[in-house]
């Protein structure tokens, strides 16, 4: 059965495309892509139709990652499908917990950097208000958890397997 992970940000054009991208990278390298699978979304739907921010497509391309997304918005029903919600800052957090059907679905929802050992502030800002250099800066960010979540997942897979 495969893994099914959603990143949400607000309007899933920036940090939560560059998250699914990032991490959609992690799986290929690991080869698992038969097991996990990676999308996202935003909290909100404003963008919805269109393609990622060209800032965050640019930031991505530059450091060798393939984007490929269409913004949509989250919808509660999702839950029952998705293993892992993960949030980009605690103003998405608590948008899904408030959109989570059960308590079961609640607990499915994780900030992105908690992942992160290093981690020092919980949250992913937001670049969109701002120049390249704060896309470049949520990069990092996302990398820096994008490696301890794939070992977090596959702890679950291993765990699902016995």
């Amino acid at each position: 059965m495969t893994y099914r992970v959603c990143f949400v940000c607000t309007g899933n054009i920036c940090r939560s495309p560059m998250a699914e991208a990032v991490f959609r990278a992690r799986i290929e390298e690991a080869g698992l892509e038969d097991l996990i699978t990676a999308d996202s979304a935003g909290t909100g739907g404003w963008h919805e139709g269109e393609g990622a921010d060209p800032r965050t497509v640019a930031v991505l391309e530059e450091n060798g990652y393939r984007p490929e997304h269409t913004a949509r918005q989250f919808q509660p029903s999702w839950f029952s499908r998705l293993d892992l919600v993960v949030a980009l800052d605690a103003s998405h957090l608590e948008a899904l917990r408030r959109l989570a059907p059960t308590e079961r679905d609640a607990a499915k929802i994780r900030l992105l950097r908690s992942y992160d050992p290093d981690a020092s502030d919980p949250d992913v800002p937001d670049p969109y208000y701002g120049g390249t250099e704060g896309f470049e800066e949520c990069l990092t960010m996302v990398e820096a958890a994008s490696t301890p979540l794939l070992a977090a997942v596959r702890e679950q897979l291993e765990g699902r397997a016995a």
